[in-house]
């Protein structure tokens, strides 16, 4: 079995009465695709992002069992008065609840928040629950802001006591560093890491021990700035004993790598030798498939990288379906 855990939606139209700032959905005469308009975005949105029926055919093609839908990411649009983003959560979630009901053995769903409202963000959790939807997408960032800032957490923890997952999509967001040709390369893999680092930082992950997260495209750079901040904590190379005498950071608390090792990765990084890697150093039972589908083509079929490694039978069924079940909080299909 696999399921891909990183996949998007978009609804198919929007209220006539909404305000401005909504997206807009509009028809493209002969086509069953659409136009998504929103601000400066133009994007011509394929019917397999809307139509239940489009979407199995194309986890039949592909080979998923199951797909775990979360909104497409210029949706989560934190730069919204409050009200308006609330608005646009509640269609879009409304949406996604019924697109899965269509085929709930084949469709699970996360929702959106404001997370510009922290604390009307966390109280929408219930109504996320009650919807059937088995968590919440955010972005790695609000508006610029880190997410492991402290006025963040009561999402966080109102996600930890609703038994709720937590999906961190990276969002690039401007910098002068880079060009703007690197926003959907580069940044998105810093972004990662920022998000990712910033909530054990913050100290968001110490505060959540329960919570259930997890991290588009492997969190990006962050797997790779774990030895370095492991070393600073420690003192030791490769996790051999604390040698507090060298340690540049020493604390009494979980080290950089067990904070590490308590989210969830996708492993969406396009390459097997960095796939082994994050088995080597998180461990099998923390990653999961996701492929960005259909914002980006999947690989044909999917999971083959995966299937190629030659990974241990069990190493490659935690990875492929066990562990998208345990982060969601459901129980695997018998």
């Amino acid at each position: 079995m696999l399921v891909d855990t990183h996949a998007h939606l978009l609804p198919h139209d929007y209220p006539a009465d909404a305000p401005d700032c909504f997206p807009r959905m509009e028809p493209i005469d002969g086509d069953s695709a659409r136009t998504l308009l929103f601000g400066a975005m133009r994007f011509r949105a394929r019917d397999v992002f809307f139509n239940a029926e489009r979407r199995i055919e194309a986890q039949d093609a592909a080979g998923v069992d199951l797909e775990v839908l979360s909104p497409m990411p210029p949706l989560l649009r934190y730069d919204l008065p409050p009200a308006d983003g609330m608005s646009l959560a509640r269609h879009v979630n409304e949406f996604t609840a019924a697109l899965c009901r269509t085929h709930p053995h084949r469709l699970v769903g996360l929702g959106m928040v404001p997370l510009q409202d922290p604390e009307s963000a966390a109280a929408e959790l219930t109504a996320i629950r009650d919807q059937g939807l088995r968590g919440v997408e955010i972005a790695s960032n609000v508006a610029g802001e880190s997410i492991g800032d402290e006025r963040f957490l009561p999402l966080f923890a109102e996600a930890e006591r609703l038994g709720l997952a937590v999906f961190v999509h990276a969002m690039p967001t401007a910098t002068d560093r880079l060009p703007q040709s690197a926003m959907g390369t580069y940044v998105v893999g810093l972004e990662g890491a920022l998000g990712a680092s910033s909530l054990v930082a913050g100290g968001t992950a110490a505060k959540c021990p329960e919570l259930r997260i997890a991290f588009s495209h492997a969190a990006g750079g962050y797997p790779l700035m774990l030895p370095r901040a492991q070393y600073f904590w420690g003192g030791s190379w490769n996790e051999e004993p604390v040698d507090l005498d060298r340690a540049v950071a020493p604390d009494d608390g979980p080290s950089p790598l067990e904070f590490a090792r308590r989210f969830y990765y996708d492993s969406l990084v396009f390459d097997h030798r960095a796939i082994r890697y994050l088995i080597d150093l998180l461990g099998a039972d923390r990653l999961l498939v996701g492929s960005d589908f259909p914002a980006m083509p999947r690989e044909d079929p999917a999971g083959r990288t995966l299937r190629g490694m030659h990974l241990p039978e069990q190493v490659l069924r935690q990875i492929t379906c066990d562990n998208a079940f345990t982060w969601l909080g459901m129980d695997p299909p018998g």
